[in-house]
């Protein structure tokens, strides 16, 4: 598997836009703060949601004033490699 999901940040995004469908990037930025109780810097996220971007896992599709986030078909496929990965870590634990 690449590096694509090296980065915490990175993968918590994957997570948040795979169980929401298509979120606001916005959304998607106060779901992760949520989870960990703490304040991302916005340059810190949207560096993580560029890579995911670039690499071509993730697209950013422009509704109104809003980016919306969506998996692309490699990145759902490359999340559902990692998914298959932890369960198989996890599985008898």
């Amino acid at each position: 598997m690449s590096k694509w999901l090296s980065s915490g940040l990175r993968r918590d995004v994957c997570v948040v836009v795979a169980s929401e469908g298509d979120p606001t990037q916005q959304s998607v930025k106060r779901a992760i703060e949520r989870k960990n109780d703490e304040r991302i810097r916005p340059k810190r996220f949207n560096g993580a949601v560029n890579k995911l971007e670039d690499a071509g896992f993730v697209e950013r599709e422009r509704d109104g004033v809003h980016d919306r986030l969506l998996l692309t078909e490699a990145g759902e496929r490359r999340f559902r490699e990692h998914r298959e990965w932890v369960a198989e870590r996890l599985a008898d634990w």
